[in-house]
């Protein structure tokens, strides 16, 4: 028997054969399709090849694409379990041709896999053909050599493909395997072609037309290839079974489930373990790629996943959280085909059993009440829609899991009633929420976010995708179209832009679409933390509500916002490492050239101090440890140890995001939650640098600080501005400390001869002073001089000295420097009962066009900006002492 893991190597190995570059498969996001939840079909990541958007990575491509059908129009949730080949997450074996073969090479090829490769025989084959594509029948008789009879003609929808209303299209042929005619059922086309002998296992789709408005318009000049085919229907072939829960695959998930649960797979457990099975591989690829679950969105879709699941769980009496436990026996069955499984291994083991210990408590919560509720109901009865909506809104029970918890007993749900009662609650959070006093502008983002929902998030893993377009604003009020030249905000259901939150700057970028479009985008901000808003200006063309737009953001600028916001996890770890558990943050800025970091401390740091911090971070960016995420409840994450940001509002999970190497505790150097973007390993940061520590105010302190190639430019600048200053000093870069020692030695010690020189000349008379012989003035020894390029503070001993020479008197010096004037006055003890030093000065300092001044009865001093007035200020206290 081939394995499926067989089946899936010799798809590829048989189409690399024959000159197909063989693609990975893409991640269940589709970036590239804002139409789509989860890419459900094998041709999706090659979209925008067959549009002519992007270009082929060869002429011809083979792949094995997961897929989800899970949510939006294309959901199979509430089948799986219960039918033959409903799943939720399958993988689709396909083939391409962008403009180079078609259909005769798309047959041969097809016919030789099947037949030669895989070995079916091929009088158990039968195939079927748009009613008018007599090229394709041709080509069938001619290469498979099947009878008219085993070429089944298809008039309807069912063999023609288009890509939507607008684009590519083209008539389908599709290979069926009989089963037998033990199998009731009949082939396509006739009245019994809903049975399960005749199975469909390959879907051949020749691209060749154009079509607008569901009208074929034209032929496409490259006419292409897309082939899908279920991997997981043709193992049931391949293995002979007739159920795709019967396969290996399969048959080893369920083989654990049994023996973890306890629980036998046969009876009413059957399709429970069935359930799990399938739930426990879309789970994990969604985790993998990058979804976690939320209550909005691909979250949510997520979510209810996993909680079908985990309700089958506790039906089938599982004691304890089951889910995780299966982890292993999916990354052995399907980690070598997909390296991302494994190495998600530990994520997705810890949101798994996260997501079931809490939901048991939901669940007995709810089913007891559910049980409360109804216990009186019998068949056919409905369950008021109040009563639902009390489950959920109250007690956190999803409608969805009343309605499944209901249907065994014949039960319905009112679901008008629970929309009415959701209706009801939304209005009266819009009534509180006027009632607030909230800005004008703010309710214009709650109407939108009311409507269109929460932006989706896809930046964690990508840098550009596609999104449709759901709101316009300009001038502060909604429209439906935008013109080149306009500034515009622009809203999309998914976008890779980070809007401005926790610190971290807005995105900057760019967005183009189909009319022309050229968006430059210049911040983006999260208008009431749900919505991401693109702020810019049209550059070219225009752009309407409904419009889908292809949205870039710089790259480049990501990566250095990226690196300085890890860089604030780490300095704020090694703060509280060498500071104290004391250390909080107060604020910070993440921005693409610099990060700035507000701490709680009570003094500024010395320097060893910052060197220490500093040497810690790059520590552990040169360990170059993966950076870590994981799904929490925000009380589970702070009792875990990680730190909350400051200013963040947290919702009922939030992003842990763990850095640095495991100390003894085995926690890991910084451990905080954050919803914002970070680097993958702490290498990528590079570089740290701090360039600042100031006071913010008091108790808070303020580190800015630069990574990366800003940090090298940085020291690079320092380094050159070092070989400036030494050769300026005309010495050797590593020899500047000293020569600068040296010649501040050399300067102090020729201002202190500089001083005493001043100094001597002032007493002998120069310096440009009168002679400073005594005069007597009003029977009292007077000493007035004026002195140009005295330094002030040499006054007070000048006086000093003045007074021991006269024994007796009052002696008045006016230093000049640059214009403006310092004035000082002494007076000897004797005379300081009747004569104010600092009266004397007011007198001078007046003269010099000054105010004030003042000091003691004995030495006073002041001062004003009118040096050339320095005599009238010594005249006014000869007038004084004259009077």
């Amino acid at each position: 028997m081939q394995s499926t893991n067989d089946i899936r190597r010799a798809f590829l190995d048989f189409f690399a054969a024959n000159d197909h570059l063989v693609a990975p498969s893409a991640p269940l996001v589709p970036y590239n399709d804002p139409s789509l939840m989860f890419v459900n079909a094998g041709m999706v990541p090659f979209k925008n090849v067959f549009t002519g958007l992007e270009t082929p990575p060869a002429p011809r491509a083979v792949s094995s694409q997961k897929c989800v059908r899970a949510g939006g129009k294309h959901n199979d949730l509430d089948n799986v379990g219960y039918t033959a080949r409903h799943l939720t997450l399958f993988e689709m074996l396909g083939n391409f041709s962008f403009g180079d073969y078609f259909k005769e090479r798309a047959i041969e090829l097809a016919w030789n896999m099947v037949t030669k490769e895989l070995g079916l025989d091929k009088d158990r084959l039968l195939v079927t053909v748009y009613h008018t594509d007599d090229e394709a029948a041709g080509f069938w008789s001619k290469i498979a050599g099947l009878p008219d009879d085993r070429i089944m003609r298809i008039a309807t929808k069912d063999n023609f493909w288009a890509m939507g209303s607008d684009g590519p299209c083209g008539p389908c042929s599709e290979i069926f395997w009989d089963h037998g005619p033990e199998i009731a059922g009949g082939p396509p086309g006739s009245a019994d072609e809903d049975g399960d002998r005749f199975v469909e296992i390959w879907n051949l789709v020749f691209m060749q037309h154009v079509q607008e408005a569901d009208r074929i318009t034209g032929d496409l000049p490259r006419p292409s290839i897309d082939t899908g085919m279920g991997l997981e229907r043709i193992a049931t072939v391949m293995q002979g079974v007739h159920n795709v829960f019967e396969t290996d695959t399969f048959r080893a998930l369920i083989d654990a489930s049994e023996d973890l649960s306890g629980a036998k797979a046969e009876g009413e457990g059957l399709a429970g373990h069935r359930v799990i099975a399938d739930h426990l591989r879309s789970t994990s690829f969604l985790i993998a790629d990058g979804v976690l679950p939320s209550n909005e969105g691909r979250g949510y879709v997520l979510r209810r996943i996993m909680r079908r699941a985990m309700r089958h769980a506790h039906l089938l009496g599982a004691d304890k959280p089951l889910m995780h436990r299966l982890v292993p026996a999916l990354v052995e069955e399907m980690g070598h085909a997909y390296p991302e499984l494994p190495r998600a291994d530990a994520l997705i083991t810890e949101v798994l059993e996260r997501e079931e210990t809490r939901f048991r408590q939901t669940l007995d919560k709810g089913l007891r009440l559910l049980d409360e509720e109804t216990s009186d109901m019998g068949e056919g009865d409905s369950l008021p829609g109040e009563t639902a909506f009390k489950l959920y809104d109250t007690y956190g029970f999803p409608y969805d899991l009343t309605e499944d918890a209901l249907r065994a007993r014949g039960i319905g749900v009112d679901k008008d009633g629970f929309d009415a009662a959701m209706a009801q609650q939304k209005a009266a959070a819009r009534a509180a929420w006027k009632g607030s006093g909230a800005s004008a502008d703010g309710e214009l983002w709650f109407d939108i976010a009311e409507r269109e929902g929460a932006s989706e998030f896809t930046g964690y893993a990508a840098t550009e995708g596609e999104g449709r377009v759901v709101a316009l604003v300009v001038d502060g009020k909604e429209v439906s179209r935008a013109e080149s030249g306009q500034e515009v905000i622009l809203i999309t259901n998914q976008t890779p832009f980070y809007g401005e939150s926790g610190g971290q700057t807005g995105d900057n970028g760019r967005i183009t679409g189909d009319r022309r479009l050229e968006m430059k985008v210049t911040d983006t901000s999260k208008p009431l933390g749900r919505l991401h808003a693109h702020h810019g200006k049209i550059t070219g063309g225009s752009v309407e509500v409904g419009d889908t737009v292809h949205l870039a953001i710089d790259a480049e600028r990501r990566d250095r916002i990226r690196a300085n916001h890890s860089a604030t996890h780490l300095l704020h770890a090694a703060l509280r490492n060498r500071l104290g558990d004391h250390v909080t943050q107060k604020g910070s800025l993440v921005a693409d050239d610099r990060l700035r970091f507000d701490f709680s401390h009570p003094k500024p740091l010395a320097e060893d101090e910052i060197e220490d911090i500093e040497a810690d971070v790059n520590a552990e960016i040169r360990f170059n440890e993966q950076v870590s995420t994981r799904l929490m409840s925000p009380d589970d994450a702070i009792e875990a140890g990680a730190m909350a940001l400051f200013g963040e509002k947290y919702g009922e999970e939030v992003r842990v995001l763990s850095m640095g190497r495991a100390g003894e505790t085995g926690r890991n150097f910084s451990v905080e939650l954050c919803g914002g973007t970070h680097v993958k390993a702490t290498g990528d940061i590079g570089l740290f640098r701090i360039v600042s520590e100031s006071a913010v105010s008091s108790g808070v302190r303020r580190i800015e600080a630069l990574t990366g190639e800003a940090a090298r430019q940085w020291l690079v600048g320092r380094e050159e501005a070092l070989k400036s200053v030494a050769a300026t000093l005309k010495t050797a870069p590593d020899e500047v400390l000293e020569r600068v020692a040296a010649l501040v030695d050399e300067r102090k010690m020729l201002e202190r001869e500089l001083a005493e020189a001043k100094k001597q000349l002032a007493l002998g008379g120069g310096g440009g002073a009168a002679t400073p012989a005594d005069e007597d003035v009003g029977g009292v020894k007077f000493s007035g001089q004026v002195l140009h390029g005295m330094n002030p503070k040499e006054l007070r001993g000048l006086l000093d000295e003045a007074k021991s020479r006269m024994g007796s008197g009052v002696a008045a010096i006016c230093a000049v420097n640059d214009g403006k004037a310092a004035f000082a006055v002494a007076v000897t003890d004797d005379l300081t009962d009747r004569i104010s030093a600092v009266d004397l000065v007011k007198a001078g300092v007046e003269a010099l066009g000054g105010k004030g001044g003042g000091g003691r009865p004995d030495m006073a001093q002041g001062g004003g900006p009118d040096g050339d007035k320095a005599d009238d200020a010594l005249a006014a206290v000869r007038s004084l002492l004259a009077a």
